[in-house]
């Protein structure tokens, strides 16, 4: 605690039984005192926010806050009033970017805040995602099987080796997106998983951009030390692709790529464990303000020609296996992490 910081105040007889019952809750909650400062966060919101061995105790509410100043605003009209004050669509920043939430304020007193944070529903997102790329799947398995044939006569016809080399990773494209619209009209299919090496999915993704013009150049920076995880390797490099051209279309000139071990991480109610890390960093426009609250919803996009589905279907791939995706973003640094589980809880 800074030398600035206030001393936290003991809390009210009232407060204090609260926080003792609420304290283990599943739902993420913290007290806020008069001063909207942090006086408590419990075990869930610390999880929820990726904070590690920050505790939050006795920092300003506003530190939270990724539009600010929403959430002063509305702490403060909740104390001011004396009654619950809804916060919808919160921006808060977390350990792995922001996130929106719904929040309730509500007093406990006239010194003390209750924050109850609700993460935001994915189930109608889901259904629209799920809806639309069954539409998709289904169209495009005809060009495919045209694709697909052509490639292989240009296979047998090209003398030149690396000409051919090209034309059969058309054809091995060409079947795994085959594949991929098969799972995607079989709902509720599961990944089918086996060990993988990030790195080779990585380099498949650079080789394919490669082939792509206006590519931006690819940096690495690897752990050579990452163990296999269980993973679907085509889906897993669907991800990894739409990540990279993501940043190609935000005209970014450099795409880094880097791998590592998290941890402590907690995913999908489990945890501490270990997590396999990526993080892909461009030097792009970054992400366009209006669109921070929605940028994983399924045909939102921030370009006219955009379909809208790059992202959100690559975060629906990251929690098919037990991750997640986040991202941190300003014109010329954005940041986009994808966690997945290895699959050892730490002790």
């Amino acid at each position: 605690m800074s030398a600035q910081t206030p001393s936290p105040k003991a809390p009210t007889h009232r407060s204090g039984a609260v926080w003792a019952a609420l304290e283990s809750c599943a739902t993420a909650m913290a007290l806020v005192d008069r001063s909207l400062v942090l006086r408590a966060v419990n075990q869930s919101l610390h999880d929820w926010l990726g904070a590690g061995a920050r505790s939050w105790r006795g920092e300003a509410l506003a530190l939270l806050d990724a539009k600010p100043p929403r959430l002063a605003e509305a702490a403060a009209r909740a104390l001011a009033e004396d009654r619950r004050v809804w916060l919808r669509d919160a921006r808060l920043r977390t350990g792995i970017g922001d996130r929106a939430a719904d929040l309730a304020l509500t007093p406990l007193d006239a010194d003390t805040l209750l924050l109850e944070l609700q993460s935001a529903p994915v189930e109608h997102s889901a259904l629209r995602l799920s809806e639309s790329l069954r539409g998709f799947a289904h169209e495009v398995k005809g060009p495919l099987a045209g694709v697909r044939g052509a490639a292989q006569l240009l296979q047998r016809r090209l003398d030149e080796p690396e000409m051919a080399e090209l034309a059969q990773l058309i054809v091995a494209e060409v079947d795994r997106l085959a594949a991929l619209s098969d799972r995607l009209l079989n709902a509720g299919a599961k990944p089918h998983l086996a060990r993988v090496n990030i790195h080779e999915v990585v380099e498949r993704v650079a080789a394919l951009l490669s082939a792509e013009p206006d590519t931006p150049g690819i940096r690495r920076d690897y752990d050579p030390s990452l163990p296999p995880l269980a993973a679907d390797a085509d889906r897993l490099q669907q991800a990894c692709l739409n990540l990279a051209r993501n940043a190609a279309e935000a005209g970014a000139r450099t795409l880094s790529v880097r791998t590592r071990v998290e941890h402590g991480a907690r995913l999908g109610g489990h945890g501490p464990r270990y997590a396999l890390r990526v993080d892909f960093a461009d030097d792009g426009r970054g992400v366009p303000a209006e669109l921070a609250d929605t940028l994983f919803e399924p045909l939102v996009s921030g370009r006219a020609d955009g379909t809208g589905l790059g992202l959100a279907i690559a975060r629906e791939i990251a929690r098919e296996h037990g991750g997640e995706l986040g991202y941190v973003s300003r014109p010329g640094a954005t940041v986009f992490t994808l966690l997945l589980p290895l699959g050892e809880t730490e002790s």
